[in-house]
């Protein structure tokens, strides 16, 4: 039986953080060492070594912290999504109260969900030449205007913006607001990039407006859209994974002017990723490629006036030099022609020595030809009457006289034809030999 008489025994009141420890205790009693597997979200590693992430499955999410002792035995990178089994102790981070594993080591189990979907669709659109390097295009040095995708709520937007705003203030910029997160957000993006494309293809289609800029309607002008980029902050896988989407990343492909994708952190990397033109590592640095600062162009500009100045000044000067040159020509005309008649005096001087020197060597030649003339007569008549009687002692040598004071005779026939063979004679022909000192005829009586 109950007596309610009997005190009734004081409820504990515990100090937060000694309730904290005791859960501590109860948990390290009960459960360490502990494993646990499951799929790496929102990891991250700070300046001190110290690695931050969660665990989670379909049920269920744990809050984990791996020190720098214990990080620098990875033989990998852990990344958003992968699978893996760690082993470690639970306990109670009393500062916040939150329950968390401190991770003591950790190997891969395998690849989570969402990054098995990641590498499927990777490389399906890989193998359609989606992330082929020769369709990527080169980011426009001096864009006349730039299109941004993101939310606008969001950091990234602020970040991008500011870029602009220093680097490049004189170029318009047209915001595309989208979702970046949940399921909504690959549609919206769509739409979005859908939108800016438009406005890029009819400001290409435009043609060039001749009308003086003090007269034109800017209420009626719209901005020619040369580069995209599609910004969103850092983030989890899960945070990120809209940008994973296949329909997304079609889109990106689709764009009309180059693209740049600034999606996360330096260590994140989605479908979009891959499929745009470019990839930054942050929004910032997406802003920065596409915006060549203006104190460049104008510390060029500056630089290119001044060469030109300089080429026009050092010309101004060489004609200027040269235009004296001639000033000085013309203004002394009777030095030149004293030049010009002290030229002329020197080349009829040497063209009259030169004809004397010609006529001397002339008149020796022909004072040698005549003193030289008679010896050459003489010699030129001595060989003549040399070749002379050598040719009448040959013609002497052939005289038929001769050989007819040796008994020979000259027959002829009655007609004078001279009769050299026997063949030319006949019985009773009248014949004449010739002898030395006379002719007689005789007639053949026969053959011999």
């Amino acid at each position: 039986m109950f007596d309610r008489s009997s005190p009734v025994p004081e409820t504990r009141v515990w100090p937060v953080g000694a309730l904290c420890r005791a859960i501590a205790d109860a948990l390290e009693a009960r459960f360490n060492p502990v494993t646990v597997k499951g799929e790496v979200s929102g990891f991250s590693r700070a300046a001190s070594g110290h690695c931050y992430f969660s665990l989670k499955d379909e049920s269920g999410q744990l809050r984990c912290a791996m020190f720098r002792r214990a990080a620098v035995s990875l033989d990998f990178a852990p990344r958003d999504g992968e699978l893996v089994e760690v082993r470690g102790r639970l306990g109670v981070y009393e500062p916040r109260g939150d329950l968390q594993l401190i991770v003591e080591s950790m190997s891969r189990a395998g690849q989570g969900a969402l990054f098995e979907q990641f590498l499927k669709l990777k490389a399906k659109l890989e193998g359609e030449g989606l992330f082929d390097p020769a369709r990527k295009r080169p980011l426009p040095v001096m864009p006349r205007g730039i299109g941004v995708v993101t939310s606008l709520g969001a950091a990234a937007l602020h970040d991008v913006m500011t870029a602009l705003q220093r680097r490049v203030p004189h170029i318009p910029v047209v915001v595309a607001p989208a979702s970046v997160q949940g399921s909504q957000a690959p549609r919206e993006l769509i739409s979005a990039l859908s939108n800016l494309y438009r406005l890029a293809q009819d400001g290409r289609a435009l043609e060039p407006d001749l009308t003086p800029k003090k007269l034109r309607d800017k209420s009626a002008e719209k901005p020619i859209i040369d580069v995209i980029i599609l910004v969103r902050g850092g983030g989890s896988m899960e945070d990120l994974w809209a940008f994973n989407d296949e329909q997304l990343a079609r889109t990106v492909a689709l764009s009309p002017v180059p693209l740049v994708c600034g999606v996360g952190h330096e260590t994140d990397f989605t479908i979009a990723d891959f499929v745009a033109d470019l990839r930054a590592p942050t929004p910032t640095a997406a802003a920065e490629l596409v915006s060549q600062p203006r104190d460049v162009w104008l510390n060029a500009l500056d630089r290119a006036a001044q060469r030109l100045d300089d080429t026009v000044l050092r010309h101004l000067d060489q004609q200027s030099q040269r235009l004296d040159v001639a000033a000085a020509r013309i203004g002394r005309p009777s030095a030149l022609m004293a030049r010009q008649h002290g030229r002329l005096a020197s080349a009829a001087q040497r063209l009259q020595l030169s004809a004397r020197q010609v006529l001397r060597q002339e008149r020796q030649t022909l004072d040698g030809v005549q003193s030289a003339l008679p010896t050459a007569l003489s010699r030129g008549q001595q060989r003549q009457d040399d070749r002379l009687q050598r040719a009448a002692l040959r013609l002497g040598l052939l005289d038929p006289s001769l050989v007819l004071q040796r008994g020979y005779a000259w027959l002829t026939t009655a007609q004078g034809d001279t009769i050299s063979s026997v063949s030319q004679t006949a019985p009773g022909q009248a014949v004449r030999a010739t002898l030395s000192d006379g002719a007689v005829d005789l007639r053949v009586t026969g053959p011999n």
